[in-house]
């Protein structure tokens, strides 16, 4: 049981509430300080004092006092007209995500909506009744406001949810399970609207899918280096200590587990070769870095899921400070960061496809015995030099760009929800192109079968000729290629 406001989140909870693995609970403790919070907004909402998005306007509208019987509306009116995103709709569970992540900010007690607000949302979370919330149309500045927006229109009975496959109107849904649409109070459209939910989210699942292919990169390396018959002395624990990374250290101990007992690897030790190329001997530093990378947007994303990140933050029933904690650049920038990381992993995986292509050291060109009639792998590492270069260009920062909106009043943005959108577009490329380094290492551990390979290199040799045979004369390739994929997505390779 994970008792929202009181207890932590961590990237590996919230996947496990959305999975429906744990239960998320509002304890009295959380109620007594959301209810605190809620009598501060009513004395505020009831007083004369301008108080930003309570009793004013919004954005460049902040001037103009609204009354104490026009707050429902104004609060209404702020997430119809800020529902405008456009695109594709997102992941379900991104979806699902963003209503675990937004209930744990407003369980803080800074937010000032009401008890009842929140157990609807969290009726959403454990009823997998899901938004459907358009990808495009944030800013990642006053919060990701467009696909916040689109996800609580179905709290009024507007908007739309999944059922299933299929997208239906959120007034059908709420009716078949009994539930009045919501009549919001003062200051709970903002509340609602205003947070980097949608960007964290995005990074959550991102984190936890290169947390398993930061893994899967060195065992893809270790494969590679099997079957290249290259070196193990790159990854010697002295080397290492030296240059004290805490991403090269785990990666040099990583391979060295990987590749342990390798009587192929051993029967090369004394061979004429000094020295391995860098994408095969520089594994640690360069794998190393992206796992850096990896613990900077954990860190971070820990950070601001157990934040509030709302506008204005409610201190007191006289002080409510309008301030930037909904501004995305904290993880904007750590996302551009970590997508650069992801591509690299992508690109050095490239580069050794390449070397087993070559016919050097025992293995056949292009990794087939009968070159000429037949062209074996050539092609598939044209898949990856595409992916490689489409990951290049999806590297550039969005953080590093703004545009003023809301007449100048939001001058500065951070542009996090497109960082965090080609992050995961990054990873999904790098899994790619990871199963057809997978797919290439099997290939060529076919021309090293006289000399036994390590445990776990052994183990997923066999778990890929389960699915895809040796290439003895051209076929298509589609489909194992597409099984390898598959693969990967599911995280059946063995990486520890």
């Amino acid at each position: 049981m994970f008792k929202y406001g009181i207890e932590q989140l961590t990237v590996d909870k919230v996947i496990a509430i959305s999975k429906g693995e744990l239960k998320g609970a509002l304890t009295e403790e959380a109620i007594s300080k959301v209810k605190e919070c809620r009598r501060k907004v009513d004395v505020m909402s009831n007083g004369t004092k301008a108080v930003y998005g309570i009793n004013t306007g919004f954005g460049p509208l902040c001037d103009v006092q609204i009354t104490p019987e026009e707050t429902s509306q104004l609060q209404t009116n702020l997430l119809i007209t800020h529902a405008v995103g456009v695109g594709n709709p997102i992941d379900k569970q991104i979806s699902k995500i963003m209503m675990i992540c937004k209930v744990q900010a407003l369980c803080q007690g800074f937010s000032g909506v009401r008890v009842e607000l929140i157990e609807r949302i969290m009726y959403f979370i454990e009823n997998d009744l899901l938004p459907v919330v358009p990808e495009q149309g944030s800013v990642g500045a006053s919060g990701d406001l467009a696909p916040l927006s689109h996800l609580f229109l179905t709290l009024l009975g507007e908007g739309e949810f999944w059922e299933g496959d299929n997208i239906v109107p959120a007034k059908e849904v709420l009716e078949k399970h009994n539930l009045k649409p919501i009549t919001l109070a003062a200051k709970e459209g903002l509340g609602l609207i205003n947070g980097t939910q949608f960007i964290l989210s995005h990074a959550i699942v991102g984190l936890k899918k290169m947390e398993y292919l930061l893994d899967l990169a060195d065992l893809a390396g270790a494969m590679s280096i099997e079957g290249y018959q290259g070196s193990a002395s790159p990854f010697k624990a002295d080397l290492q200590k030296i240059r004290p990374y805490k991403g090269t250290i785990e990666v040099a101990s990583h391979m060295r587990n990987l590749l342990l007992d390798s009587e192929n690897i051993e029967s090369h030790v004394n061979c004429v070769r000094v020295q391995d190329p860098y994408s095969m001997r520089c594994i640690p530093q360069v794998h190393g870095a992206s796992r850096n990378a990896y613990y900077h947007l954990k860190e971070m994303a820990e950070i601001e899921m157990n934040s509030v990140t709302d506008n204005p933050i409610v201190l007191s029933e006289t002080e409510a400070i309008s301030g930037g904690n909904f501004h995305g650049q904290p993880l904007a920038m750590v996302l551009d960061y970590a997508s650069i990381a992801a591509s690299e992993l992508g690109n050095i995986s490239d580069r050794r496809s390449y070397l087993l292509l070559e016919g050097k050291f025992g293995l056949p060109r292009l990794l087939t015995a009968a070159g000429g009639l037949n062209s074996g792998f050539m092609i598939p590492q044209y898949t990856t030099a595409a992916l490689v270069t489409e990951n290049k260009s999806l590297c550039f920062p969005p953080s590093a760009d703004s545009i003023p909106t809301s007449l100048g009043q939001e001058d500065h943005v951070s542009m996090g929800s497109i960082s965090s959108r080609k992050f995961n577009q990054i990873l999904g490329n790098i899994e790619k192109i990871f199963a057809i380094e997978m797919m290439y290492a099997a290939q060529a551990l076919e021309f090293r079968k006289d000399h036994q390979f390590s445990s776990i290199v052994e183990q997923n040799f066999k778990l890929i000729r389960k699915y895809v045979a040796k290439l003895e004369d051209d076929r298509i390739l589609k489909d194992d290629i597409n099984k390898l994929i598959e693969m990967v997505k599911n995280q059946e390779f063995i990486v520890k």
